[in-house]
């Protein structure tokens, strides 16, 4: 059977910087409120104009020049994310079209865990024998889906694109995967209108239906319960212990929560990859982003075992276990 690995990393965040100071004198917050809360100091803004599928474009090419390969190469193109371009055609078809590639193409949408979700379409169709080269894609700009005038939300997002290239080789690369959904806890994260159930009026408009509502202390205990099971269980598939993670890769959401699961795991905080200061929480762009600085920071190498974690909306949460197989770049 073939495996999947990982042979190309790349990235791209948007060069507009919302920091801080800037939301102060925006919404009733502060600098310190802010990164006591969530550890955030500064995220990133998609420019006017620019899509997600834009900044998937850019991370995709990057990612493949980083594997050496060209947008013909791919067999199949896969797209996490949360903030489509539109309803249809599928963000990944805009994708493909703007890098050149021509392959089936399709979006996963699980939130802020549809990288996760994404690369196990990947790995199973490599492993299937269906694909030999999968470019897996994580991008959302939704800053466009955020209400400026709610403190609670508009402190935590950003926007960005990171994507991998997946083969299929002789040495496995993807150990495990794990995930999950629990679709009665949907109203925990939402945005509520503009899709069939409640389309687009002035009525959604005028109660700002249109943009992100969260219970964040129901979050934080959903990620902090699910995660470390699921990481368990990754492990215990893969017949890896705790102790032999390298770095644990989760979902840049909020760092109270990366700090948690570390403690509940057992596993040092230094050896679990934060960002979150920089970027804010890109959604499904925020793994491979974060894998893409610690590959550039020449940090992981061949042998190294990762743990990526996703959590969010649905709600839903995966975990991939990696062994990472390329040379830093």
């Amino acid at each position: 059977m073939p495996h999947a690995r990982i042979t190309g990393v790349g990235s791209y965040l948007p060069d507009a910087i919302l920091t801080n100071a800037d939301l102060e004198s925006m919404v009733d917050t502060s600098d310190e409120w802010i990164v006591t809360r969530t550890g955030i100091r500064e995220r990133r803004l998609a420019a006017p104009g620019e899509t997600t599928s834009d900044l998937a474009a850019h991370a995709a090419l990057r990612a493949l020049a980083d594997a050496g390969l060209e947008p013909r190469d791919v067999d199949l193109l896969v797209v996490g994310t949360s903030s489509p371009d539109k309803i249809f055609p599928s963000t990944a078809c805009i994708t493909a079209a703007k890098i050149g590639a021509a392959c089936p193409a399709v979006d996963v949408m699980a939130a802020c865990t549809s990288f996760v979700y994404a690369l196990h379409h990947a790995t199973c169709a490599i492993e299937a024998g269906r694909a030999r080269t999968v470019l897996v894609i994580g991008a959302d700009a939704l800053t466009r889906h955020v209400d400026f005038t709610d403190r609670t939300t508009c402190v935590l997002f950003g926007d960005g694109a990171g994507a991998f290239v997946v083969q299929a080789g002789d040495e496995q690369g993807v150990l495990a995967i794990d995930l999950g959904a629990d679709g009665t806890r949907g109203d925990v994260l939402e945005i509520p209108a503009c899709g069939a159930a409640m389309p687009a009026s002035e009525e959604v408009l005028a109660k700002r239906f249109q943009f992100i509502r969260m219970n964040g202390q129901e979050v934080f205990k959903f990620a902090v319960r699910v995660i470390p099971q699921s990481v368990k269980a990754a492990l215990a598939a893969s017949g890896l212990a705790v102790e032999q993670i390298d770095w644990l890769v989760p979902h840049q959401a909020n760092q109270r929560i990366l700090d948690t699961i570390a403690d509940r795991l057992g596993l040092p905080h230094e050896r679990v990859f934060s960002n979150i200061a920089t970027t804010g929480n890109t959604s499904a762009a925020s793994i491979p982003l974060a894998v893409d600085a610690l590959y550039t920071g020449r940090n992981l190498h061949p042998g190294s075992v990762v743990g990526l974690v996703g959590f969010g909306a649905g709600l839903t949460w995966g975990y991939a276990l990696v062994r990472w197989t390329k040379e830093a770049r």
